[in-house]
């Protein structure tokens, strides 16, 4: 918002950029949003997952599905929710600061129920005769192979499975390493949006970045784990898979919340110092400054007045005051453009 801060003295007024002065939307436009991106990330890689068996079950079309319709998903409501459509981003940019905490709940509750709708679709459509010819008993064990799994339930134990029958022994991971690789990946994942949609990021394509980040994440925990990243997206593939998914979930709730949220403490931790206003400012305009500007920390230059503004013969700040120099020092990091935003 552009805040008035001239003095009383007449000077000119001064435009502080604030998280205002990016459109403001209802709750409710805000979790339909966050609702529609998670239906088609989840569309894009739980339903490319369902029928990856006439792919011979590579990964490679399920990470560019979800990469690319993340992208599009971004550039389009991005802008109207901040484009998280990930309970594990919701919970990271919640604790750097990025988003408002009075949101979490319902938006993990509109991405919840907007990627379970996807793969609702996703399980409607599967035709009859195709579990048989998979190998499935029937459309809950087709799906089953959309759903994250440690152990047994690995796409390396099953890849590997046939090494039993000549006596050998499937390549297994264990809950720890599939614990590991998940909140690594989603750290990462996590990060790179902290990044790139920042204020003070010069990325001016953030959507084309979290996407190929979110593809090529998917590549490295695929044989792992099948990929989550996304609590919503395990979810969903458990609601219809049943059986040996539930039991496992567990997991992909708690190690991409994990992810998410040492990606946001290692943010604020190494996040640069916010302007910091002279100490010693009089209350009143016009007070004398002494030698001119005041020293401080600089994260963004428009924070505080440029040294140029600064009356040398006056010496005080052009109409801005102690109090509004600290409102000017506080201004928050919000992100630019269509990218996900508090």
């Amino acid at each position: 918002m552009s805040q008035d801060i001239a003095a009383e003295s007449g000077t000119a007024s001064v435009d502080v950029e604030t998280a205002a002065d990016i459109p403001q939307y209802g709750l409710f436009a805000r979790l339909a949003a966050e609702a529609f991106g998670t239906f088609v990330l989840v569309l894009g890689i739980v339903g490319t997952a369902t029928f990856n068996a006439v792919n011979s079950g590579q990964i490679l079309p399920v990470a560019l599905a979800g990469g690319i319709l993340v992208m599009g998903a971004i550039a389009a409501v991005g802008g109207v929710s901040g484009g998280h459509f990930n309970p594990a981003v919701t919970f990271g940019l919640t604790l750097a600061g990025r988003a408002a905490w009075r949101d979490l709940a319902p938006y993990w509750l509109a991405q919840l129920v907007g990627g379970t709708a996807a793969a609702a679709v996703m399980f409607s459509i599967i035709p009859d005769s195709f579990p048989a010819l998979t190998g499935a008993a029937d459309k809950a064990t087709l799906f089953q192979g959309t759903a994250n799994g440690f152990g047994s339930h690995s796409p390396l134990a099953t890849l590997t499975a046939s090494a039993a029958q000549g006596g050998g022994t499937p390549a297994e991971f264990s809950v720890w390493a599939a614990l590991l690789v998940e909140v690594i990946v989603t750290a990462v994942f996590v990060g790179v949006i902290l990044g790139v949609t920042s204020k003070r990021s010069k990325v001016t394509f953030a959507p084309v970045v979290i996407g190929l980040t979110l593809g090529a994440m998917l590549v490295v925990a695929w044989p792992v784990t099948n990929a989550s990243l996304n609590p919503a997206r395990s979810f969903a593939s458990a609601v219809f898979g049943g059986g040996w998914t539930w039991g496992q979930l567990w997991l992909f709730v708690v190690a991409p919340l994990v992810g998410g949220a040492l990606a946001a403490l290692f943010y604020r931790a190494f996040a640069p110092v916010p302007a910091v206003a002279l100490a010693e400012v009089g209350s009143a305009a016009g007070d004398d400054l002494g030698d001119g500007a005041p020293e401080h920390d600089v994260v963004d230059d428009d924070a505080l007045p440029a040294r140029s503004e600064v009356d040398e013969n006056e010496g005080e700040w052009d109409g801005q005051d102690a109090d509004d120099a600290t409102t000017s020092a506080a201004d928050t990091d919000e992100p630019k453009g269509d990218a996900p935003r508090a």
